[in-house]
This record gives structure tokens, sequence and C-alpha cells, in this order.
């Protein structure tokens, strides 16, 4: 009787030993007791009757799937090729077994397929300058077709895009374009602001007469700083109105009267007579 209790009992522990299994904190362990689902164990040890059960191990860690490049065909007839990063989870390990296949591969495929359709709505401005709008609604979509697979999407980033180059050349003229635009508006507004502050300037001086004399030495001094051999002395256009006033009234002052000849006291004037030539005298 012992001989046979003794095989017995070893068989016995040998089972029950090689049912035991260990798993991390991050993994757990859905598992099918005769081809059907009793849901989800770990992390730590756990025993699966060896025989009757299988079990399939699935990673909760997030994780990063690398989308590949993409042909897309932007709401403005621009091709160009993008690509992009997606961080998921698996929320649910029993969904994420036994309602998809593979889930790595369908969550693939689903983030390919809608980023070209996302992309294919945009125009090629809104993907350079609002790529966090867009890459909230991926998200968005994402996760809520992904949600009946036991799926969390963490984030999508569209890392590179990749365009054509003769929209580079493009996109560069326009950037030099609307560079050489901004200075030409800075140079006038400063025009404008200097042109402001010399009328300001130009009405305080002609408030104030002195004002123009202590311009006029403050240029002098400039000019005498910069040891030249040849000083100019700028000469005031008050001077020379003020002389041009004094020679258009002389001009318009009236001339002397010609004095005539007296007249005789019995009426009419006598007539002087006729001067003799020299010839006639002589003779």
């Amino acid at each position: 009787m012992g001989e046979i209790l003794l095989p017995a009992i070893g068989v016995v522990v040998f089972y029950l030993l090689s049912g035991l299994r260990v798993l991390r904190e991050y993994e757990r362990a859905v598992y099918f007791f005769l081809g059907r689902s009793w849901g989800a164990k770990g992390p730590g040890l756990i025993f699966l009757p060896p025989l009757f059960a299988k079990m399939q191990k699935v990673s909760l860690r997030v994780m990063a799937l690398d989308i590949p490049p993409q042909d897309v065909i932007t709401r403005d007839n621009i091709s160009l090729k993008v690509n992009a990063v997606l961080y998921m989870r698996v929320k649910e390990p029993v969904k994420a077994v036994i309602g998809v296949e593979n889930y790595l591969y369908a969550t693939s495929q689903l983030a390919q397929t809608t980023l070209r359709s996302v992309l294919g709505e945009t125009q090629l401005d809104e993907l350079l300058a609002n790529r966090d709008k867009i890459n909230a609604i991926l998200k968005e979509i994402i996760d809520t077709r992904t949600e009946a697979w036991g799926i969390e999407v963490a984030a999508v980033e569209v890392k590179d895009v990749d365009l054509p180059p003769e929209m580079k050349r493009a996109m560069a003229r326009q950037a030099e374009a609307e560079r050489e635009r901004r200075a030409k508006v800075i140079n006038a507004e400063g025009e404008l602001q200097a042109s402001e502050k010399l009328a300001a300037a130009a009405a305080i001086i002609g408030r104030e007469p002195a004002a123009i004399q202590l311009r006029y030495l403050q240029t002098v001094n400039e000019i005498a700083s910069e040891n030249n051999s040849t000083t100019f002395f700028p000469i005031p256009i008050d001077f020379f109105k003020g002389l041009a006033d004094v020679i258009g009234r002389r001009s318009e002052a009236p001339a002397a009267a010609t004095p005539a000849l007296p007249a005789s006291t019995g009426g009419d004037t006598v007539p002087a007579p006729p001067r003799r030539s020299r010839a006639k005298l002589k003779a």
C-alpha cells in the first residue's frame, strides 16, 4: 500500500507545482479553463491547472507604436509623406485578448488609416502651424475606436512631414517675401515716428527763439569735435528772409519827379530856339 501511495503523492505534488506561475507587477494572465475564459490573474504567484487551463500574458505598460510614413494628399492638393508615433496601453486585458486577434497589429493599422483620413481634410499651413490640434484629433478618434478592445491611447504625435522639393523652395520664397514686407513696414513706421518727433521739435523751437541759437551752438560743437580742418558755419534761413524784406521795400519806393520848365507870365510857354550845329557856328 505504501509503495502505491508514495508515487501517487509525488504525482499530485508534481501536478500542483507544475501549475504555478509567477507574474511581474506589470503583467496579467488571461487564462482559459477548458476553452472558457475565467478572467485575468496576477500579479504574483498564480496557479493554473495543467492540461486543462491555458493562459496568455498581457503587459500593462505603455507601448510606443511607430506609424510608418504615409502618402497623404492634403485638402489644398499637396502630396507629402507623414509619419507618427502612437503611445498606448492595455487597460482591460480580457478585452484585448478576446475582443481582437492581435491588438498591436489592429491598433497600428487603425492609426495609419486615421492618419491618412485626418490629414487629407487638413491644409498644409494648418498641419505645420496647428500640429497640437491635429494630434488631439488623432488621439480622440483612435481612442474611441480602440475602447472596445480594452486599449487606452495615451498620445499620438506627428513626427516628420516630408515636403516635395518644389514646395520647400516655394515656402522659402514666401518666407523671404514675408521678411521683406515686415522690414519695409518697420522702416515706414520708424520714418513716421521720426517725422512726428521732428514736427514736435520744430514746434517747440518755433515758440522759443533762443532754442534755435542753442541748437546752432550745439551743431558747431559737434562739427568741431571731429578735428576737421574746415568748419562750416550754418546761417539761419530767417537772416535771408529779413534781408529779402529790406530789399523789397527799397524797390517799392516811388521814383523822384522830373522838374518842369517854368511857364511865362504871358500865358503860353515860349519854345526854346533850336540849337545850331557846330558846322554853322564855324561858318
